[in-house]
């Protein structure tokens, strides 16, 4: 497994990463405590989950009954700020919804810590530095390690990791963001905002719901378990035969090296500077296995140029 650095911090990440939401959604404690042990067991550090995955709390719970004592093993990073239930006190990012958050998180995950928390989506009724200044107490409390943000922009990340220089606070440090070849728009923005500031991007969707692993074909029936097919009129919006001719590239241009559509995927992402860790999620160890795989490939610079070449698009 090779390691990258979070941003400018000391923190470091598996290159592959575990993304937790299918933990109560879509497979049970019996099924989790599988994936995550198949993950510690190949080298992953990374582990990501929300208060809100798994039906608003249910990942959290599973991820730390599997990682049981393991978890000083790992890095543990948890979100905030979507609702967790009715009315205008359960979401967002208040000083008072954050401090109750971090306590709610910390006994289903069961630790003491959580070593990367990240604002979920931009709070537009909060004033970012409210949001900035009650992380920064969590920091020096010892109940955070690390903040990131998640779902910005990058004027809103800007705007962050100013804030943070002039009142001293502590800064992001990680993006997660939706990042991949089929969509790559946050190089326009939020990766320039984020190399400027001294953090890293942590793509989710690697593999664009699935598009990106072949289980999608031009002109078949979709898949009834597929993601995109259950996404209804959402999913159509990513089947479109301009996503299917790029595909079709990526494929042979793994293909002809000897690799998978996924291996292009995600050997991409993780080749890329501004990238620590590819958060993919799993619910079967043999996947979690090709994540890993496909990690491992290092692409080199004409690699790099013909992946631009391919599946760049204004």
């Amino acid at each position: 497994m090779r390691f990258k650095t979070l941003g400018n911090s000391g923190l470091k990440v598996s290159v592959a990463g575990l993304g937790c939401n299918n933990f109560g959604m879509k497979i049970d404690q019996a099924a989790t405590d599988i994936v995550v042990g198949k993950a510690l067991d190949l080298g992953i550090t990374l582990f990501d989950t929300a208060d809100a995955y798994g039906n608003k709390g249910g990942s959290e719970t599973m991820l730390g009954k599997a990682l049981g004592p393991r978890r000083k093993e790992i890095v543990l990073a948890t979100k905030f700020g979507l609702p967790m239930g009715d009315g205008e006190y359960m979401k967002g990012g208040s000083r008072r919804y954050i401090v109750n958050a971090v306590e709610a998180s910390l006994k289903r995950l069961g630790t003491d810590y959580i070593d990367l928390y990240q604002l979920h989506f931009p709070d537009p009724d909060t004033p970012i530095e409210e949001t900035l200044a009650a992380l920064d107490d969590l920091v020096h409390s010892g109940k955070v390690r690390y903040i990131g943000s998640s779902n910005l922009t990058g004027w809103q990340f800007t705007e962050a990791a100013f804030i943070a220089k002039e009142r001293r606070l502590t800064p992001f440090v990680s993006a997660q963001n939706h990042y991949n070849l089929l969509d790559r728009k946050i190089e326009f923005d939020l990766v320039p905002a984020v190399k400027k500031y001294g953090g890293s991007v942590l793509p989710y969707f690697p593999l664009a719901s699935g598009m990106l692993t072949g289980k999608y074909k031009r002109g078949r029936d979709l898949p009834n378990d597929g993601r995109l097919t259950q996404w209804g009129e959402r999913g159509k919006g990513i089947l479109t035969d301009a996503n299917f001719d790029l595909v079709e590239k990526v494929t042979a241009f793994a293909e002809t090296r000897g690799k998978t559509t996924l291996d292009a995927a995600i050997g991409w992402l993780a080749s890329q500077p501004h990238v620590a860790s590819v958060i993919a999620g799993a619910t079967k160890p043999e996947q979690v296995e090709a994540n890993v795989k496909a990690s491992e490939w290092e692409m080199n610079a004409e690699e790099l140029d013909e992946m631009n070449r391919i599946t760049f698009r204004l």
